[in-house]
Protein backbone atom coordinates (compact mmCIF):
# COMPACT_ATOMS: atom_id res chain seq x y z
CA UNK A 1 0.00 0.00 0.00
CA UNK A 2 1.09 3.58 -0.82
CA UNK A 3 1.79 6.22 1.32
CA UNK A 4 -0.46 8.93 1.04
CA UNK A 5 1.08 12.53 2.00
CA UNK A 6 -0.13 15.86 2.67
CA UNK A 7 0.12 19.34 0.95
CA UNK A 8 3.27 20.13 3.15
CA UNK A 9 4.72 16.22 2.75
CA UNK A 10 3.53 14.95 5.80
CA UNK A 11 2.62 11.57 5.95
CA UNK A 12 -1.45 10.82 6.11
CA UNK A 13 -2.41 8.29 8.94
CA UNK A 14 -4.62 5.93 7.08
CA UNK A 15 -5.97 4.77 11.24
CA UNK A 16 -5.98 1.50 13.06
CA UNK A 17 -9.46 0.92 12.70
CA UNK A 18 -9.12 0.91 16.77
CA UNK A 19 -10.87 3.83 18.31
CA UNK A 20 -9.17 7.12 19.70
CA UNK A 21 -6.63 9.04 17.92
CA UNK A 22 -3.30 6.97 17.32
CA UNK A 23 -0.40 7.42 19.90
CA UNK A 24 2.20 9.72 18.24
CA UNK A 25 5.58 9.03 17.26
CA UNK A 26 8.67 11.06 17.25
CA UNK A 27 10.83 9.86 13.78
CA UNK A 28 14.37 10.19 13.30
CA UNK A 29 12.69 13.42 10.49
CA UNK A 30 11.03 15.00 13.40
CA UNK A 31 13.90 14.61 16.23
CA UNK A 32 16.50 15.97 13.17
CA UNK A 33 13.58 18.98 12.83
CA UNK A 34 13.14 19.96 16.19
CA UNK A 35 16.99 19.85 16.27
CA UNK A 36 17.13 22.30 13.84
CA UNK A 37 14.38 24.56 15.23
CA UNK A 38 15.81 24.78 18.69
CA UNK A 39 18.77 25.56 16.86
CA UNK A 40 17.55 28.88 15.49
CA UNK A 41 15.85 29.35 18.54
CA UNK A 42 12.23 28.36 17.92
CA UNK A 43 9.83 28.37 20.79
CA UNK A 44 8.34 24.95 22.06
CA UNK A 45 4.98 25.74 20.97
CA UNK A 46 5.61 26.80 17.65
CA UNK A 47 7.74 23.55 17.32
CA UNK A 48 5.14 21.80 18.02
CA UNK A 49 2.71 23.38 16.00
CA UNK A 50 4.87 22.76 13.07
CA UNK A 51 4.71 19.02 14.15
CA UNK A 52 0.73 19.03 14.64
CA UNK A 53 0.74 17.89 17.89
CA UNK A 54 -0.11 19.59 21.74
CA UNK A 55 2.89 20.65 23.54
CA UNK A 56 2.49 18.24 26.11
CA UNK A 57 3.05 15.66 23.42
CA UNK A 58 5.90 17.44 21.87
CA UNK A 59 7.45 18.05 25.56
CA UNK A 60 6.87 14.11 26.03
CA UNK A 61 8.01 13.08 22.72
CA UNK A 62 10.94 15.38 22.55
CA UNK A 63 12.35 16.02 26.46
CA UNK A 64 15.85 14.90 25.23
CA UNK A 65 16.14 17.40 22.53
CA UNK A 66 14.74 20.06 24.58
CA UNK A 67 17.55 19.23 27.35
CA UNK A 68 20.07 20.66 24.83
CA UNK A 69 18.11 24.46 23.85
CA UNK A 70 20.79 26.16 25.58
CA UNK A 71 23.69 24.49 23.11
CA UNK A 72 21.50 23.41 20.16
CA UNK A 73 22.97 26.78 18.52
CA UNK A 74 26.62 25.62 19.51
CA UNK A 75 26.14 22.11 18.30
CA UNK A 76 24.75 23.36 15.30
CA UNK A 77 27.93 25.98 14.04
CA UNK A 78 30.08 23.30 15.51
CA UNK A 79 28.50 20.80 13.05
CA UNK A 80 29.05 23.41 9.77
CA UNK A 81 32.51 24.27 10.57
CA UNK A 82 33.27 20.33 11.00
CA UNK A 83 30.75 19.95 7.30
CA UNK A 84 33.12 23.07 5.97
CA UNK A 85 36.54 22.08 7.46
CA UNK A 86 36.19 18.53 5.73
CA UNK A 87 35.18 20.04 1.98
CA UNK A 88 38.45 22.53 2.26
CA UNK A 89 40.48 19.70 3.15
CA UNK A 90 39.54 17.71 -0.37
CA UNK A 91 40.17 20.88 -1.79
CA UNK A 92 37.13 23.46 -2.33
CA UNK A 93 38.20 26.53 -2.36
CA UNK A 94 34.48 28.52 -1.48
CA UNK A 95 34.69 26.01 1.68
CA UNK A 96 38.21 27.21 2.60
CA UNK A 97 36.64 30.95 2.27
CA UNK A 98 33.73 29.26 4.57
CA UNK A 99 35.70 28.52 6.84
CA UNK A 100 37.63 31.81 7.67
CA UNK A 101 34.42 33.73 7.67
CA UNK A 102 33.05 31.33 10.32
CA UNK A 103 36.50 31.16 12.59
CA UNK A 104 36.48 35.25 12.29
CA UNK A 105 32.69 34.96 13.57
CA UNK A 106 33.52 33.11 16.44
CA UNK A 107 36.78 35.40 17.17
CA UNK A 108 33.83 38.14 17.15
CA UNK A 109 31.23 35.77 19.02
CA UNK A 110 34.00 35.42 21.62
CA UNK A 111 35.33 39.10 22.19
CA UNK A 112 31.48 39.73 22.93
CA UNK A 113 31.23 37.26 25.93
CA UNK A 114 34.35 38.60 27.42
CA UNK A 115 33.40 41.78 27.02
CA UNK A 116 29.72 40.59 28.19
CA UNK A 117 31.07 38.66 31.13
CA UNK A 118 33.41 41.90 32.60
CA UNK A 119 31.78 43.46 35.49
CA UNK A 120 29.89 46.56 35.11
CA UNK A 121 31.43 49.11 37.45
CA UNK A 122 34.98 47.66 36.22
CA UNK A 123 36.64 50.79 34.14
CA UNK A 124 38.13 49.82 31.28
CA UNK A 125 41.95 49.04 31.61
CA UNK A 126 44.23 51.60 30.94
CA UNK A 127 47.46 51.37 30.20
CA UNK A 128 50.09 50.29 32.50
CA UNK A 129 52.72 53.52 33.23
CA UNK A 130 56.52 53.05 34.02
CA UNK A 131 58.09 54.29 37.06
CA UNK A 132 58.97 57.12 35.77
CA UNK A 133 55.64 58.50 34.50
CA UNK A 134 54.10 57.13 37.44
CA UNK A 135 56.68 59.08 39.90
CA UNK A 136 55.79 61.97 37.66
CA UNK A 137 51.82 61.62 38.00
CA UNK A 138 52.39 61.15 41.79
CA UNK A 139 53.96 64.01 42.41
CA UNK A 140 52.11 66.49 40.10
CA UNK A 141 48.75 64.92 42.20
CA UNK A 142 50.80 65.75 45.77
CA UNK A 143 51.33 69.37 44.27
CA UNK A 144 47.65 69.84 43.06
CA UNK A 145 46.46 68.28 46.76
CA UNK A 146 49.26 70.96 48.30
CA UNK A 147 47.85 73.90 46.36
CA UNK A 148 44.46 72.53 47.30
CA UNK A 149 44.81 72.86 50.64
CA UNK A 150 46.70 76.00 50.36
CA UNK A 151 43.99 77.26 48.48
CA UNK A 152 41.58 76.22 51.76
CA UNK A 153 43.43 77.25 54.22
CA UNK A 154 43.55 81.08 52.95
CA UNK A 155 40.13 81.05 52.18
CA UNK A 156 39.65 79.86 56.20
CA UNK A 157 41.90 83.24 56.45
CA UNK A 158 39.90 85.55 54.34
CA UNK A 159 36.72 84.60 56.00
CA UNK A 160 37.31 85.60 59.09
Amino acid sequence: MAEVFDLFGNPVDAGSGKPGRPRKVATLEDRNKVNMLLAVGWSNERIAAVLRMSLPTFRRLFFQELKIRPIARDMLDARRLELALAAAQAGNVGAMRQVDRLLDRFDQMEAERSYASRPKDQPEPKEKLGKKVLDEVLALDADAALMLELDQETMGNVRH
